[in-house]
């Protein structure tokens, strides 16, 4: 099935999936110090809510976190003291996007992604949305425990070139576009949202602008324009699980 949107043609019939999936196994991603999510029948004393237990249903309790166990679409409700939902502030779902790849360069004991890099990745280029990959680009991202891993990161003058280039939508293949232990700074995520004070809002933060971690981009999927179409669930909440689907222009 053809579609246009933004007057680009799309076949929806071919969508790049570059969520991960949540499952409560070891083969699930970790981040941030917790358990793999919990997905188990519900019981009222003998009986089971699973169809191999005698049950007419499979009838699950799921229990995650969803910064920590896979892909999470955010809002800057994430960092203010102010609630603000993802499901509130994520009102259009698709969006001209460019895939980037970048090897981050070593800063101190550090490894970090840097203006530069993002520039000229760009090249000029003004999309909604930019999705980086990060190199190398291994099969491991999908299952890894990132917790005291100190993974890569965004440094704040790359998030405040981002956010200047007029780009709403930030997806990462990392557990976070910050350093893992950071004293609470925050520097990419107040830097992309145009947060100054998380106790008061400003008038000009970027309420409508998401970031995205965790993702997996295939080494077959070729940088370049797409589509993005970031899919949600409701949750009233600062983060929803999500699932970006890229599609060729």
């Amino acid at each position: 099935m053809i579609a246009k949107i933004q007057n680009f043609e799309i076949d929806l019939s071919k969508p790049i999936d570059i969520s991960l999936p949540l499952t409560n196994t070891d083969a699930n991603p970790i981040a941030w110090y917790i358990e793999k999510p919990t997905i188990e029948a519900v019981r009222f004393g003998d009986w089971i809510g699973k169809v191999s237990e005698g049950s007419s249903t499979n009838f699950n309790n799921i229990f995650f976190n969803p910064h920590g166990h896979g892909t999470h679409t955010e809002c800057l409700g994430h960092i203010t003291r102010e609630f603000y939902s993802i499901n509130q502030c994520l009102k259009q779902f698709f969006f001209t996007a460019e895939l980037i790849s970048i090897k981050s360069e070593s800063i101190g004991n550090d490894l970090a992604i840097t203006k530069t890099q993002i520039e000229r990745a760009l090249n000029c280029k003004t999309p909604e949305a930019i999705i980086i990959r990060t190199l190398p680009n291994l099969e491991s991202k999908k299952h890894k425990n990132y917790s005291k891993t100190n993974p890569p990161y965004l440094l704040q003058e790359a998030a405040i070139f981002i956010r200047e280039s007029g780009i709403k939508h930030l997806l990462i293949d990392l557990p976070s576009v910050d350093r893992e232990e950071d004293e609470g700074r925050l520097l990419a995520h107040k830097a992309f949202w145009n947060v100054k004070d998380v106790n008061n809002l400003n008038a000009d933060a970027r309420l409508d602008c998401t970031i995205t971690e965790m993702i997996f981009v295939d080494q077959n999927i070729q940088d370049g324009s797409y589509i993005l179409n970031i899919q949600i669930a409701s949750f009233e909440n600062d983060a929803s699980p999500s699932k970006p689907v890229l599609y060729k222009i």
